[in-house]
C-alpha cells in the first residue's frame, strides 16, 4: 500500500508551437504531446515511497524458495521506493499572446516534435481560432478554421484535485433538463478529464426544428473544492444547474411549461403515432419542425402499397417520408435520412410501393414519418393532416387528373378561351373572354397556371430560376430553396452535397455511419468504410458491409464436420453441405428386422459407409451386419451357401424351441419374445418350425435376396429399432415429409441411441423423405 504521506508535486513546463493538423480529430479537451514529452515527464515524475510489506510478485508464496527469491530481487531493485506518474495526467495551458488559461488531458504522445495538437474546444478557448458553431463543436474540428500562424502555448503540469461539485449556467433561456440531462452526463464522461471555471461547452442534441443540431450551451462557474480546475475522472461529480439570472429562469420555466403543453399526445401538440393497418386511415395533427411516425408491420408482400396523406390546408407544408425497417434500415425516416419521400406542395402525396421494390427485400416493417415544414415565423398551431395505407394495384389505377385536356372529347358548340384555356359554349364566349381578360391572367412564365389578377396567389406565385419547381407560397419557395439549393455536409464523413435529397440518399447507402444490424455479432454498428473509394469486388459479391466484411473474418466451429471457418464464409460452406447431403448414398439396413443397425455403419459427420471404408463392414453378402453376421460366420469354403442356409436354419430352430432368454426380447420367432409379448411360453415343434423357417432361405444364393431375417439381438441395438420406426413416422419439418427408416436408424447408429442429437443428425445430414405425387427422388438427385 502507498505511504498516506502526499506525495511529491509533478513540475515539468515546456513551450510547443499549436499545430493546424487536418488529419487528428480531438473529442472535448484532449491534447497530443510530443514522445519527448513523456520522457521528460517520467524524468520529472516524483518519488513515490513504498510500504514494506507490499508484494511485487503477484504470486509470492513465503514458503516457496523461487518466488521468495524473486521477491528480494524486487525488493532490492525499488528499495522501497520508486517514481511514478499521476493518474490521469492532467496539463494547464497558457495563452502567453493573450493571456487564457484553460486545463487539459492528454490523449496520445504522438504529436511532431516540438508540435502540440489541440481540439477545437481548447483552441476557442484559447483564443487561436474565431468562435463558430463548428469550431466549437466537440466532437471534432472540420478543418476550415485558421489558426493563428506559429501560435506558442505553454503547457504547465498540473495535478488537479478530484471534483465532487460544479455549478453550470445555461447561457440561453429554455433548455429542459429532460433534453441535456442524460447528453452533459455521456458527454463529459466521454470527452472531458478537467473543467476550468469561466469555461464554455456546447453538448450538441438532436435536430432542432430548423434541421440544425440542438446546442446547449454552459457556463462553468464554480466548483468544489475550490481553484481554477478540477478533475472529472474516477469522482462522483454533482452537477447544479443555475440560471444566469432571475429573467431567464422566468423565461426558462415559461418555455418548459409551453413546450410541456405541446408535448405528443396533447390537443396543443403533436399525435403519438404508433402502429397502422391497412384500409384504416388516421386523422392526426403535427406541430411546425416535428415528426409524427407510424410502423406498418402487416400487409400482403405480394402486393403493392399505397401510402396517401391528404387533409392538408394548401397552404401549408406536411411532407411524407417512408423508409423500410430492416437489417440495412434501422432507423425512422428523417428529411436528411429517408429512402422513399414525397416534398412536393400538392396535396393529396402519394407514396406507392411494389413488391419488386429492392429496398423491401427482408423488410420487417415499413416506418412512416409526417413531418410539418417549419414556417417563418413559427407557428405553435398543429396542422391537422389525414394518413391511410391501402394496396396498391396499378392497373386499377384511374387515369390522372392532370391529363392532357386536349385528349378530352367536348362538345362541338364549345369553344376554347385563349386567357383561361377552359371551354366555354360559342354564344357566351365574348362575354366570357371580356371578364376573364379583366380578372384573370395566365402565368407568363408558361407553367400554365391561371390566378386572378389581385389576388394573394398570383402575388405570392414563383418558379425557380435553377430548376422547374414551382409553388403557390413564400413558405414552399423557402422550403424549396433550403432543400434543393443549400449545400449540406454529411456529419459522419464530412462529404459535401449540393442538397438535402442527395445527402439523404448518400446516408441510407454508402455513409460509413449508417446504422446496421450485423449478420454476425448481432449487434446494431454503423457500416463503416470509405465512400469515397471504389467498393470492394468482395462485398459488391458478397453483399456484405464494410463493418460485416471486416467482422466475419472472425472464425467459428462448423457445427456438422467440426471444421474451422470464417464467419462470412459459413453459408457458402453449409450449402457445401446441403449439396453433400443431397447426393450421399442411403445407408443401408441390417436384413434383420430386430436390428438397429446399418450395414455399413454411420458416424457422426454424416457419413453412411464410415464402417466399410474403415474396412469394418458387413463381409458378407446375405445383407447383415458385422454383428448379426458374426454368430453365422465358419471359415469354411461355401461357394454355393449351402452350410450358411443350414446355420441360419439352425439359428431359426434355436429361437423357436428353446429361445435366447434374454428378457428385452421381442422377437415374434423366439419362444422368450413371445412370453415376453405375453403368448405364452410355449415352444414351436419341429415339424410346424421347419416349414415356418423355410420361406426365410429362398433366395439366399445371390445378390437379389428379398426375405426379411429376424435373429436376436442385444438390448440397444433393439430399443434403437423401435425409436427409428418412431422417429421416421414423424411429420417433416415446414410441412415435407418425414425421414426414411433407413436414415432414422444410421442417425440413431451415429449418436449412441441419444434422440436429440439423433434429430440433429437428421437436419443436418439426412434428405427428407418427398411427398407423394412429387418428382424427385427419395435422395433429392
Amino acid at each position: 500500500m502507498a505511504s498516506t504521506s502526499e506525495p511529491a508535486e509533478l513540475t515539468w513546463s515546456s513551450q510547443y508551437t499549436v499545430t493546424p493538423s487536418r488529419s487528428v480529430q480531438l473529442p472535448g479537451d484532449k491534447i497530443l504531446l510530443p514522445p519527448s514529452a513523456l520522457e521528460q515527464l517520467l524524468a520529472a515524475a516524483p518519488v513515490v515511497a513504498v510500504d514494506s510489506e507490499q508484494r511485487h510478485i503477484t504470486s509470492f508464496d513465503p514458503f516457496n524458495p523461487y518466488t521468495f527469491a524473486a521477491e528480494q530481487q524486487a525488493r532490492s531493485h525499488f528499495q522501497d521506493r520508486h517514481q511514478q506518474l499521476p493518474h490521469p495526467l492532467t496539463f494547464r495551458l497558457v495563452n502567453p499572446a493573450n493571456g487564457r488559461v484553460v486545463h487539459a488531458g492528454i490523449r496520445e504522445f504522438s504529436a511532431e516534435e516540438g508540435e502540440i495538437v489541440l481540439s477545437g474546444f481548447l483552441r476557442e478557448t484559447l483564443g487561436l481560432e474565431a468562435k463558430s458553431e463548428e469550431s466549437s463543436r466537440h466532437a471534432s474540428p472540420n478543418g476550415d478554421t485558421e489558426i493563428v500562424n506559429g501560435a506558442q502555448i505553454t503547457v504547465h503540469a498540473k495535478q488537479l484535485p478530484k471534483g465532487t461539485f460544479v455549478k453550470l449556467r445555461p447561457l440561453e433561456a429554455g433548455y429542459d433538463p429532460e433534453d441535456w440531462k442524460s447528453l452533459l452526463e455521456e458527454h463529459l464522461r466521454s470527452n472531458f478529464t478537467t473543467l476550468t471555471n469561466g469555461e464554455v461547452f456546447v453538448v450538441y442534441g438532436g435536430r432542432a426544428p430548423g434541421g440544425k443540431r440542438e446546442e446547449f450551451r454552459f457556463l462553468v462557474d464554480g466548483f468544489k473544492p475550490e481553484g481554477d480546475g478540477i478533475c472529472v475522472v474516477d469522482t462522483d461529480l454533482e452537477v447544479d444547474i443555475e440560471a444566469l439570472n432571475e429573467e431567464q429562469a422566468r423565461e426558462t420555466l415559461q418555455r418548459i411549461v409551453a413546450k410541456r403543453q405541446r408535448a405528443p399526445g396533447t390537443s396543443e401538440g403533436s399525435s403519438v403515432g404508433g402502429m397502422i393497418d391497412i384500409f384504416k386511415a388516421q386523422d392526426g395533427q403535427v406541430v411546425d419542425g416535428e415528426y409524427v411516425d407510424y410502423e406498418l408491420t402487416s400487409w400482403d408482400r405480394t402486393q403493392g402499397v399505397e401510402i396517401v396523406l391528404g387533409g392538408v390546408d394548401e397552404e401549408q407544408e406536411v411532407d411524407l417520408f417512408v423508409s423500410p425497417f430492416s437489417s440495412r434500415q434501422r432507423v425512422h425516416p428523417r428529411e436528411d435520412e429517408h429512402v422513399f419521400a414525397d416534398l412536393s406542395s400538392r396535396y393529396p402525396k402519394r407514396i406507392r410501393l411494389q413488391p419488386t421494390n429492392v429496398e423491401l427485400e427482408d423488410a420487417e416493417s415499413i416506418y412512416i414519418s409526417i413531418r410539418a415544414y417549419p414556417s417563418d415565423p413559427p407557428s405553435n398551431t398543429p396542422k391537422a393532416y389525414n394518413l391511410k395505407v391501402t394496396i396498391y394495384d396499378p392497373a386499377s389505377v384511374p387515369p390522372s387528373d392532370e391529363s392532357n385536356s386536349a385528349d378530352i372529347a367536348h362538345d362541338p358548340d364549345e369553344v376554347e378561351c385563349k386567357n383561361c384555356h377552359q371551354w366555354v359554349p360559342k354564344g357566351s364566349l365574348f362575354l366570357h373572354e371580356n371578364f376573364c381578360l379583366r380578372n384573370n391572367i395566365l402565368c407568363p412564365q408558361g407553367c400554365g397556371q391561371v390566378f386572378q389578377k389581385r389576388s394573394e396567389t398570383y402575388k405570392t406565385h414563383w418558379h425557380c430560376p435553377h430548376d422547374t419547381f414551382t409553388g403557390n407560397t413564400s413558405l414552399s419557395k423557402q422550403k424549396h430553396d433550403a432543400l434543393y439549393h443549400i449545400p449540406q455536409e454529411c456529419p459522419s464523413c464530412t462529404m459535401g452535397f449540393p442538397s438535402i435529397p442527395t445527402l439523404s440518399t448518400h446516408k441510407v447507402t454508402e455513409c460509413p455511419g449508417k446504422l446496421i444490424l450485423c449478420r454476425f455479432c448481432h449487434l446494431q454498428v454503423p457500416q463503416e468504410g470509405d465512400p469515397t473509394e471504389p467498393p470492394n469486388p468482395e462485398l459488391l459479391l458478397s453483399g456484405l458491409t464494410p463493418h460485416e466484411l471486416a467482422d466475419g473474418g472472425r472464425t467459428t466451429e462448423c457445427h456438422l464436420c467440426n471444421k474451422i471457418i470464417r464467419f462470412r464464409d459459413m453459408a457458402t460452406h453449409l450449402r457445401h453441405h446441403d449439396f453433400e447431403r443431397l447426393s450421399r448414398p442411403p445407408p443401408r439396413l441390417c436384413r434383420n428386422l430386430n436390428c438397429g443397425r446399418t450395414q455399413d455403419g454411420a458416424n457422426k459427420l454424416g457419413d453412411t459407409r464410415s464402417g466399410t471404408r474403415k474396412g469394418q463392414g458387413p463381409g458378407n453378402e446375405i445383407g447383415l451386419c458385422s454383428v448379426c453376421f458374426g454368430p453365422l460366420y465358419v471359415s469354411l469354403h461355401d461357394p454355393e451357401g449351402k452350410a450358411l442356409r443350414r446355420r441360419i436354419e439352425r439359428r431359426y430352430l434355436s429361437q423357436l424351441l428353446t429361445g435366447c432368454t434374454k428378457p428385452w426380447c421381442k422377437n415374434d420367432y423366439c419362444r422368450s419374445g413371445r412370453k415376453n409379448a405375453g403368448q405364452g411360453d410355449k415352444s414351436v415343434p419341429t415339424k410346424d418350425a421347419i416349414p415356418l423357417v423355410k420361406p426365410f432361405l429362398v433366395n439366399m444364393d445371390g445378390r437379389g435376396y428379398t426375405t426379411p431375417l429376424h435373429f436376436c439381438v442385444d438390448e440397444a441395438s433393439q430399443r434403437r429399432r423401435g425409436v427409428a420406426e418412431m422417429l421416421s413416422a414423424e411429420q417433416g419439418v415446414e410441412g415435407k415429409g418425414g425421414f426414411g427408416l433407413e436414415w432414422c436408424v444410421a442417425a440413431l447408429e451415429a449418436e449412441g441411441g441419444d434422440l436429440d442429437r439423433a434429430r440433429a443428425w437428421l437436419k443436418g445430414w439426412a434428405p427428407q423423405r418427398v411427398e407423394a405425387g412429387s418428382n424427385v427422388d427419395v435422395n433429392g438427385t
